[in-house]
This record gives C-alpha cells, structure tokens and sequence, in this order.
C-alpha cells in the first residue's frame, strides 16, 4: 500500500468533524464487531458510542492504525494486511497474532516484528 492509499484508509477512520479517530470507521476498516473492538480496547461497549473521546479508547484506535499502517508497509494489498494482523499466528510470540499483541498492550512490539520481516528477517 503506498502512503496515499494507507492515507485514505486513515481518512477513513476518522471521525468526521474532529481530530480523533472513529471506533465504527476503525471497526469497519478492519472487519471487526463492536463488542470485540470494545473488548480490545479495554472498555466497555458503550463507550464507543456515549464516549468516543475516551482517551484509553482513542490510544487504542491509534495503536491499531500505527501496527495497520506498519503491516501496510511490509504487505501493500490492505486486505492481505489486515489478513496478517488479525490472523496469523506469530512463532516469536508464542503463536499470538498481532492483534493479540495489541489488545495486551504490546504494540510496540507488534511494530518491531513487523519493521523486522519488511527488513528481510524472519520472526
């Protein structure tokens, strides 16, 4: 995915008329449910909806969208990136996906591992 397209899929994401990102646009950007967002996110369900702006909520989009956005530089066809975040099991972390890896916390290391294979190591 070139910078433009991952910039129109962030765009997308957006929550329209504000600086934050959206948990519906996040939600359906990467083909997830609501409750399972929330639950990744740490927060209850309601809150994507009465408090978007809830800051652990709103860290959590944004770590989805930085871990999306490094998948897209190893993977360029967005579908087979989020294929790659949702779903493939990583040997170097026990055999959790990066989206795994995100919901406990660990997306730095989620970016590193994928910064790595795009380098030419394998995890």
């Amino acid at each position: 995915m070139t910078a433009t397209v991952f910039s129109d899929v962030l765009h997308s994401a957006r929550e329209p008329g504000t600086s934050r990102l959206s948990a519906s646009g996040v939600a359906d950007v990467l083909g997830l449910q609501q409750q399972d967002l929330a639950v990744l996110a740490g927060v209850h369900r309601n809150t994507l909806r009465t408090h978007p702006q809830s800051p652990r909520l709103q860290a959590a989009l944004r770590d989805l969208m930085r871990v999306l956005s490094a998948a897209t530089a190893v993977q360029p066809d967005t579908q087979r990136a989020i294929f790659l975040i949702k779903n493939e099991p990583i040997p170097a972390f026990r055999h959790k996906t990066l989206l795994q890896l995100v919901q406990e916390g660990r997306t730095e290391d989620a970016i590193d591992y994928l910064e790595s294979i795009g380098a030419g190591f394998v995890g």
